[in-house]
């Protein structure tokens, strides 16, 4: 019976290591954009506040907050780790 399950886990912990290899690349790379887009909407949302626009100035503060690097991307960034662990952990099923 463990050898079937053996079989049945070798090609999920394939895929996901793989997944979680190319999710982390890819988040990687998007760190640099993400992160000067947030700083570009810092940019917009405090002109947009000394305009007198108060409101547009909060909207573009909480989407740079979103695409900055403690936003979305650390989200994704937990996501990619979980997801690299449960790799490792059909890894260590099949050295068992």
């Amino acid at each position: 019976m463990r050898l079937i399950l053996k079989l049945l886990a070798a090609p999920l912990a394939l895929v996901f290591t793989i997944a979680a290899a190319f999710f982390s690349f890819i988040l990687s790379m998007s760190d640099i954009i993400f992160g000067i887009a947030s700083g570009l909407l810092f940019i917009v949302s405090v002109a947009l506040f000394i305009t007198g626009q108060p409101a547009g100035g909060i909207a573009f503060i909480v989407i740079a907050f979103l695409v900055s690097p403690v936003g979305l991307p650390a989200l994704a960034g937990w996501l990619v780790k979980g997801l690299s662990g449960m790799g490792g952990g059909l890894r260590s099923f099949l050295r068992s």
